[in-house]
């Protein structure tokens, strides 16, 4: 029994003693992992959610979501999503639909630096996914 004791104590120094190895690495405050890049590439905002980078571009006539998992484009067969604009003066829905490496949708959008945006992400075979951006 004293050597059993003795064994769990000594792991417990050692796991309390090196807490980085099993930490979860997180380098930023956006929450981007090591190997993923919350740079945005399209000129929009990026938000990384579970390890997968969401990267929303809000113009006057589309607005645009690209979704990558580790720097490649996921796959968007069956995928939707629905983007709520949030400003102090008005509030619009549009709805995403696929198109080639993004989700998009056409129209006229109001869109000013400050708005927020609540995105619902649906991927095939996964729960929807809520992502939250502000646009500069």
């Amino acid at each position: 029994m004293k050597l059993r004791s003795l064994a769990c104590t000594g792991a417990l120094g050692l796991a309390l003693a090196f807490p980085a190895v099993a930490a979860d690495n997180h380098p930023s405050e956006t929450g981007a992992h090591a190997g993923h890049d919350d740079k945005a590439r399209h000129g929009g905002v990026v938000r990384v959610v579970k390890d997968v980078n969401y990267e929303l571009v809000v113009k006057k006539d589309s607005v645009t979501l690209y979704i990558a998992d580790h720097g490649k484009p996921v796959d968007l067969k069956g995928a939707s999503a629905k983007v709520t604009l949030l400003s102090t003066t008005t509030r619009g829905e549009v709805e995403l639909t696929p198109l080639a490496d993004r989700l998009e949708a056409k129209g006229n959008f109001e869109a000013a630096a400050g708005t927020k945006a609540l995105a619902s992400v649906s991927l095939a075979g996964k729960a929807p996914q809520a992502v939250n951006f502000v646009l500069k």
